[in-house]
């Protein structure tokens, strides 16, 4: 149908650029004439890795056209996009958006491995049980990391990032839609684009870097005139990064301290950075830093057999 509606000439064509690229590699699409060229959310397409796919669109297309770009955030990636596929570009900017009321928005001050343990019992415990919930982290590495740590204690989780391809995103976000999945983690790339009805709280594992990035994730939430919740987990390095956000949004959100029942309960995810300031790779008890300890020790003594310095004698310690 598609190849058909085409062939027989369209005023406009609405397409993702993979879709799009599907076609013009089939060599009935002519661009020759067109005359607007137009990138919505500009830049979720390059953190879902799609800049490989504009540029080639782009290389179709005739040189005298009009280009709109349209992106709620303008990184350096995104300037470097405009400066390639535009000429001499006028820049509009618009009022940053505000949430939505509905949604209650409170924070927790805590320390990195005390968010896992934390985001394990608002989860567990939550009230609302048929509700969907979405966890955004900041990394790959982070969501893949939490996403095994609460399959591990037999949530129904899925996460979503930009290393899946665009049809197995769409599984999972079909899965997530059909309310077959109650707990998506992603990354940003599911921020912004998305419309689905019934997602009554959205936490914010990592703060984003941007405040706009919040606006949109929360915004997630308390679609439609609804209600909804939403949670950031504040580490030390990020709280001047919130309050930028509160700044923005010129109003104080909530905070509240870790449950006490909580408050000796530690786990470090992949990525995140533990209290002694080194990065972690994994999951690490104290008692395997304190094992870690006594074979150093160990392996201390066993060199007691070995050959001394005859001016350095050292009387044998207790063991």
């Amino acid at each position: 149908q598609e190849k058909k509606a085409i062939s027989m000439g369209a005023d406009i064509i609405v397409a993702t650029p993979g879709r799009l690229i599907a076609h013009l590699n089939l060599g009935y699409v002519k661009l020759g004439g067109l005359k607007h060229f137009i990138l919505d959310e500009a830049d979720r397409m390059l953190d879902m890795g799609f800049v490989n796919d504009i540029d080639k669109i782009s290389s179709y297309l005739p040189k005298n056209r009009q280009t709109l770009m349209f992106s709620a955030t303008m990184p350096g990636k995104i300037r470097q996009l405009a400066k390639n596929i535009m000429n001499k570009p006028e820049q509009l900017s618009f009022a940053v958006s505000q949430p939505a009321e509905g949604i209650l928005q409170v924070a927790y001050e805590v320390e990195d491995d005390q968010k896992l343990p934390l985001l394990k019992h608002k989860l567990k415990d939550r009230k609302d049980k048929d509700g969907q919930i979405i966890v955004f982290a900041s990394t790959k590495l982070k969501v893949k990391a939490i996403a095994s740590s609460l399959k591990g204690i037999g949530l129904n989780v899925n996460e979503m990032h930009s290393d899946f391809d665009q049809e197995h995103r769409e599984q999972v976000l079909g899965d997530f839609r059909s309310k077959r999945l109650k707990i998506l983690i992603a990354t940003d790339i599911l921020s912004r684009g998305i419309d689905v009805k019934g997602i009554s709280l959205v936490i914010n594992y990592d703060v984003p870097p941007d405040p706009e990035d919040y606006i949109h994730r929360i915004g997630r939430t308390a679609r439609a005139d609804t209600e909804g919740v939403a949670i950031t987990l504040i580490n030390r390095k990020d709280r001047r990064k919130f309050g930028s956000i509160e700044r923005m949004m010129k109003r104080e959100v909530k905070k509240l301290k870790v449950p006490a029942a909580l408050a000796g309960q530690t786990e470090e995810a992949p990525g995140s950075k533990p209290r002694n300031g080194r990065s972690s790779g994994g999951n690490r008890s104290r008692n395997n830093r304190q094992s870690g300890g006594e074979n150093k020790s160990n392996q201390g003594s066993s060199n007691e057999g070995k050959k001394r310095r005859p001016s350095r004698k050292r009387a044998k310690k207790p063991v």
